[in-house]
């Protein structure tokens, strides 16, 4: 009884009608801002090379001013270690899995609808082509063959603009933070990598209600 009544007064405070599914894709490019390794040989920057993304998403928008979906986001992007204009690369991706809740500042019947999205996560970092034996910066840090899972926090926002009865065009904007992967970038022995990744990912898709 106690639960209905919470769910009664939480669905009267933020407008709450019937749901409304929504599913939709679009694409995008991934601009990092990466880290850097320190050793005693030197420090190199370090992290995942910019790259396009492809991102799918699905949500329900069951409150006036509330929406919540899954999306997925693929990044076709290399982990590398750099300094100067010596580098070493390896082959590889990565697929953030994530919820996000949306905040609109306009109602669901308008025609355009700013809003903010803030969700957690993971993020997996996936190497695709064999180890590289040639890595001339091995002396302060080492790309290994190795695909790491990262916990990730997606912060942004964006807009949506129905241009026709149930399809929206979509505009939006994520962060992608996570911590260094450590495993598939690792720092020299007594070395250390400092930095949190964020990938600015500016995203264009169509949505169908």
């Amino acid at each position: 009884m106690v639960p209905r009544i919470v769910a009664a007064l939480a669905c009267a405070a933020l407008g709450c009608s019937a749901g409304q599914w929504e599913i939709g894709a679009a694409g995008g490019y991934g601009i990092y801002r990466n880290g850097t390794i320190f050793a005693s040989a030197g420090q190199a920057a370090a992290g995942i090379r910019n790259r396009f993304v492809i991102s799918a998403a699905m949500g329900e928008d069951l409150y006036q001013h509330l929406s919540g979906e899954f999306r997925y986001t693929y990044h076709d992007g290399d982990p590398f270690i750099e300094k100067g204009g010596v580098q070493s690369n390896l082959q590889g991706q990565s697929h953030a899995f994530h919820y996000d809740l949306l905040f609109h500042s306009r109602p669901r019947e308008a025609r355009i609808r700013p809003f903010f999205a803030a969700g957690l996560g993971a993020k997996w970092f996936r190497v695709t082509g064999p180890d590289n034996p040639i890595q001339p910066l091995h002396s302060i840090g080492l790309l290994t063959a190795t695909n790491e899972t990262r916990p990730l926090v997606s912060a942004g926002g964006g807009i949506k603009v129905t241009i026709r009865p149930h399809v929206r065009l979509r505009l939006d904007f994520r962060d992608y933070i996570t911590p260094f992967p450590k495993k598939l970038i690792q720092p020299a022995p007594f070395g250390t990598a400092r930095g949190i990744l964020h990938q600015f990912t500016p995203l264009v898709g169509v949505s169908f209600e």
